[in-house]
């Protein structure tokens, strides 16, 4: 080690080095300099208590399954096609003897359209989730059952897995006197997450709404939720929750659950669905494929936000679909019907108890109001006039009636492009109070992008950063989202709001990646982005105190690879490829007149030459690519005629490809044959570059050139010119902000160092006047850590340093985060 570094080690580093806590540079010369400048004197921007918070949406089982602690599967018999193609009434169930599910004027309530018949003798057993029914040695298990029986009957309910009894069995005497609830107490006597719960009859019955549910729920509350989950969301101390939604707000019928609808069942999330007792709430098809029971509604969320101190902040259908529907509704008076639904909510969040809707909320155990203060009109619409058109109506009716009640609007699913333009100049043009915006990015985005922010309008919209990820659960992606925070917190005037999303992934029903919390039937874990806004959530402070810092050298160099020709479900056929130098010489030439020896084939789909031409033939394929060239070269120009055959969409033309997970591609037609754009993949994520609209006719040849100068690309499509860029951003790995903490006094080093080397730093407080010892929290593992229920590889060390003062020196470890909390004297 050198003298340098173990001078500078005599603090937290060099302690957590030593420990084998943190990974030390491999060698003296892995080590680059910086300077944090700090200016205690001057007034950065205002951080509102609000600034970080969490999004619930029901994706990846988040609900049931999930958050919501019931251990049933299908408890009300309500799984159907609509949902799932796979479903049917008794999924998850089996049955010894005779059984049916039945949907006729027998059934328990209107809105609980099916339950089930099981004959004298008979028995139906749940498999639950995951596993099965997780079940712990000594608590308490709340079982309940609505049950009529004809002539009586006696249930037997009982637990078990494939090793014997997990639970005494209890019975249970059904009456005469119609559909009653009837309840008992199992205590698990072993620890199994392979539970069956088990309802047996001794004469024909019916059931319906079949409930296990832990008596340990967090904060011991019926109908609640799962301790270990809500626990974690807790510990983030988030400032709001956003829900439900997501897609599950802005996809599907717009209808309501009736006879007048035809029982509707791929509906968008209506909050009235979902209040209520559970027996009486609908049932929904899930966006994300599976059934929504509801137990966990609006009240839940109110709920919850209360519980965990985090302002609520719902989110309502503007009945203009997206996430790929993309169909405005035109219907004046359901729009209308929404609107009073909005204004609905309203009175049941903060109404009087005596008001209509606030009865509501006060029966189902909550008097006092909600203190809702916040509301936002939409989720990602891709059709902007449209939406627009819809969102001031509900801003009116809502500003005319509580006016104290924020109204939020959103610019679409992208971080860029004609959508996003649009929606901003419609907002700007409003005066809308906040903008929700939405990005999933490549961990490079994240790095290329501290400064978003920094150029936004101060005196327009405020943005509310609804979603956002940068593609990956590794500590590398927490890192990069960590740098970008950075930029988010530099710019709390303008970013109000901000949350990573998705919040939750059962692990076995994922359909989204990544996610912030995991978990199964039994455990849960923390991802490395999860520990990442822990630190920033658990550390905001309440003012920005303005400094610099300088940066990275040599960042830059030229675009550089070799080229590529992809598909993406589609077939397309392509021609006389033609690369040259900047000086016209070739460096490749094909008409694939001699086969495609030059090619190599790196992703998935069928590749052959056919009538002079190499066709991609698989039309179900995505990512198709084949490569040719060197992958050193740069300043080139790329020709191609390219012919689309079938399929969804259009072509896909790579340069600048070094290996399969980092290229940029020019893809011409995608996204349903919608849009043109150029994307740039970074160890395997993708980024949008430029996009416009646009789509391409099949049988068409059409003649696509590329030229790349140093990192500027320009387009042709056709001969003419579609668009140009110039990948100029740096990724720079070295990010920090500083706070501060106005109740204790602490300033708040916050420092992001994404790179391989460590990081030796001269920080310069200015005039402030400092205790000599600060509070370190690091976070620092291998860019690919990934944690899992069995391993953490990414957690916060906690230390101390003895070297501060008015300039001082810290040298930050490879690919970590590290936040000083310096108290002021």
């Amino acid at each position: 080690m050198s003298r340098t570094r173990w001078r500078l080690g005599l603090s937290a580093t060099a302690f957590l080095v030593a420990a084998g806590l943190v990974p030390a540079p491999a060698h003296a010369e892995d080590v680059t300099d910086y300077t944090i400048t700090v200016d205690p004197a001057a007034k950065g921007a205002k951080i509102d208590d609000t600034m970080y918070g969490v999004f619930f949406e029901d994706i990846n089982r988040a609900a049931d399954g999930g958050l919501y602690a019931e251990l049933v599967q299908n408890r009300s018999f309500e799984y159907a096609t609509a949902d799932n193609a796979s479903y049917a009434p008794l999924t998850s169930w089996t049955v010894d003897g005779t059984a049916q599910v039945l949907s006729d004027d027998g059934r328990l309530n209107e809105r609980n359209r099916t339950y089930l018949s099981l004959a004298a003798g008979s028995s139906v057993t749940n498999a639950g989730y995951n596993t099965g029914i997780h079940v712990d040695e000594g608590k308490k298990y709340d079982f309940s059952v609505w049950a009529r029986a004809d002539a009586g009957a006696a249930l037997t309910i009982s637990l078990q897995d494939a090793d014997g009894t997990l639970a005494t069995a209890r019975k249970v005497a059904v009456t005469k006197s119609g559909w009653a609830r009837y309840k008992v107490v199992l205590t698990a006597t072993r620890t199994s997450s392979r539970g069956r719960l088990t309802v047996a009859s001794s004469a024909a019955a019916a059931l319906d709404m079949v409930s296990l549910f832990p008596r340990d729920t967090y904060r011991g509350e019926p109908n609640g939720l799962r301790k270990d989950l809500a626990e974690k969301i807790a510990a983030l101390h988030p400032g709001f929750v956003r829900f439900p939604g997501g897609c599950l707000v802005n996809t599907g019928s717009m209808e309501d659950y009736s006879q007048a609808s035809g029982w509707q069942r791929k509906r968008s999330y209506q909050w009235k669905d979902t209040v209520g007792p559970v027996e009486q709430r609908a049932t929904n098809a899930n966006f994300w494929g599976y059934n929504q029971s509801y137990g966990l509604g609006y009240y839940e969320y109110f709920r919850l936000s209360e519980d965990i101190g985090a302002m609520p902040l719902p989110v309502v259908p503007a009945l203009v679909t997206g996430c790929g529907q993309n169909k405005a509704v035109v219907d004046e008076a359901l729009l209308k019907r929404h609107i009073q639904d909005t204004l609905d909510l309203i009175e049941f969040a903060n109404g009087d108890a005596s008001s209509k809707w606030g009865k509501v909320r006060a029966k189902m155990g909550h008097p006092e109001p909600f203190h809702l203060t916040h509301i936002e009109v939409g989720n990602e619409e891709n059709l902007p006039e449209e939406f627009f058109a819809r969102f001031k109506e509900f801003r009116a009716a809502v500003e005319a009636k509580y006016p104290d009640i924020q109204v939020i609007s959103n610019s679409g699913p992208d971080d860029s492009g004609t959508t996003f333009d649009t929606a901003w100049q419609l907002n700007k043009d409003a005066k809308v109070d906040m903008v929700d915006e939405h990005y999933y990015n490549s961990p490079q985005w994240f790095l290329q992008n501290n400064d978003r922010y920094d150029s936004y309008d101060r005196n327009g919209p405020k943005v509310f950063l609804g979603e956002y990820a940068s593609q990956g659960n590794t500590f590398k992606n927490g890192l990069t989202e960590a740098a970008f925070m950075t930029g988010l917190e530099r710019n709390a005037d303008v970013v109000k709001l901000a949350s990573y999303a998705p919040l939750f992934a059962n692990e076995d029903y994922v359909q989204w990646r990544p996610d912030l919390i995991w978990f199964n039937n039994h455990a849960s874990w923390n991802s490395a982005n999860y520990e990442v806004q822990k630190l920033f959530m658990n550390n905001v402070g309440d003012r920005v105190v303005p400094s610099t810092a300088t940066g990275t050298p040599s960042l830059l160099a030229p675009i550089t690879g070799a080229v590529g020709l992809s598909t993406w479900a589609t077939t397309a056929a392509y021609d006389d490829v033609l690369v040259t130098d900047a000086d016209g010489r070739a460096l490749l030439t094909d008409d694939f007149s001699s086969g495609a020896s030059q090619w190599t084939h790196t992703g998935a789909g069928s590749w052959s030459v056919q009538d002079g031409q190499y066709l991609q033939s698989d039309v179900n394929a995505e990512n198709t690519m084949v490569s040719a060239g060197d992958p050193s070269w740069h300043d080139y120009d790329l020709k191609v005629k390219a012919t689309k055959k079938a399929g969804k969409e259009g072509f896909l033309v790579a340069f600048g490809v070094k290996d399969t997970g980092n290229y940029y591609w020019w893809n011409i037609g995608g996204w349903n044959n919608t849009q043109t754009a150029v994307e740039q993949a970074v160890d395997g994520g993708k980024s949008t570059l430029i996009s416009k609209a646009g789509s391409v006719e099949t049988g068409r040849a059409y003649d696509i050139d590329v030229k790349v100068r140093g990192r500027q690309v320009t387009l042709y499509l056709d001969g003419q010119e579609w668009g140009s860029f110039t990948d100029d951003k740096p990724a720079e790995p070295f990010r920090q902000v500083a706070t501060l903490d106005q109740k204790t006094g602490d300033l708040i080093v916050k420092v992001v160092n994404a790179q391989d080397s460590a990081a030796r730093t001269a920080i310069d407080l200015g005039r402030a006047k400092v205790a000599s010892r600060a509070r370190v929290t690091t976070l620092a593992a291998a860019p690919d850590a990934v944690n899992s229920e069995t391993s953490t590889a990414v957690a916060p060390v906690r230390s101390t340093f003895d070297g501060v003062a008015g300039k001082f020196s810290y040298t930050f470890p490879a690919n970590s985060v590290t936040f000083l909390r310096i108290r002021q004297r």
